[in-house]
């Protein structure tokens, strides 16, 4: 798990598959398979959590700030934008 953005409103967490302690893949099936991106809304007390295509395409957006910084508006606005998918309330953070 690795933390890449947190501000008064929003926390976005990169959640990485399981590994075992030297950082190779575990010999048993583990509980977390492929990457995802978790995004907490602080506002509205929600999260949503991104995997698959949904995943791929946060990533994407994500090597695009990395080229091209935004500004934390910028950041905000499309943080936002997957907010709205956001169901799950926020039991514990």
């Amino acid at each position: 798990m690795q933390m890449l953005y947190d501000s008064e409103s929003f926390v976005v967490v990169h959640m990485l598959p399981d590994e075992d302690a030297e950082g190779t893949p575990e010999a048993v099936t583990p509980m977390l398979v492929r990457h995802g991106f978790e995004i907490v809304d602080k506002r509205s007390g929600k999260e949503v959590y991104l995997d698959g295509s949904w995943a791929e395409l946060f990533q994407q957006q994500i090597a695009a700030w990395q080229l091209n910084t935004p500004t934390q508006e910028e950041v905000e606005d499309t943080l936002e934008g997957y907010a709205e998918l956001a169901q799950n309330p926020v039991i514990l953070h």
